[in-house]
């Protein structure tokens, strides 16, 4: 089913060794985001590097035409995972839940080993943002049992398309 309502979203895949031709995690979040109908803002593969991934995030998170970002690696707990330390000061608020269900989801997947996954997700400047591991099992994961619905304009009870300035189905659409 598309998405109710189109958002526009930037994927940036976070990785030292990552090319166009090897980004597997990022080419599917891309592919997964425009076949619910949302529009793609821009596709970005940057190196693991704190003041680096600031800079590309702080520039997507005050473009007005970005409501969303999903990363894709950097999660993990080797000397060279930054995604943490980078992006969690540029939050205005955290999404605890999401790193809490991702772990539980991706238990039945691959067992205890997702204590060693840190995804986790914030708001920024009224976008949101999901970081994720870098494997293409994590990205689908999160995608097809996390995120999908959050960024649906029909999700119901509650979802972050409509925070983001998409309106329901049904409701007249704002110009910006």
């Amino acid at each position: 089913m598309a998405a109710q309502t189109p958002l526009h979203l930037a994927v940036v895949t976070i990785s030292d060794t990552r090319t166009a031709a090897t980004d597997t995690s990022g080419a599917l979040l891309v592919q997964a985001l425009e076949n619910e109908g949302h529009v793609l803002h821009s596709h970005a593969i940057v190196k693991d590097d704190v003041y680096l991934l600031r800079a590309l995030l702080s520039r997507l998170i005050a473009d007005p035409g970005v409501q969303g970002v999903l990363t894709t690696g950097g999660t993990g707990f080797t000397t060279r995972d930054n995604t943490h330390r980078a992006l969690r000061p540029l939050f205005d608020a955290e999404i605890e839940g999401f790193g809490e269900l991702f772990r539980q989801l991706s238990h039945d997947e691959i067992g205890t080993s997702t204590i060693q996954s840190r995804a986790f997700a914030g708001l920024a400047n009224n976008t949101v943002i999901f970081c994720l591991p870098g494997s293409t099992g994590a990205c689908r994961t999160g995608w097809e049992r996390i995120i999908r619905e959050q960024l649906d304009s029909a999700h119901r009870p509650c979802n972050f398309a409509e925070r983001l300035g998409a309106k329901p189905a049904g409701q007249a659409q704002s110009a910006q």
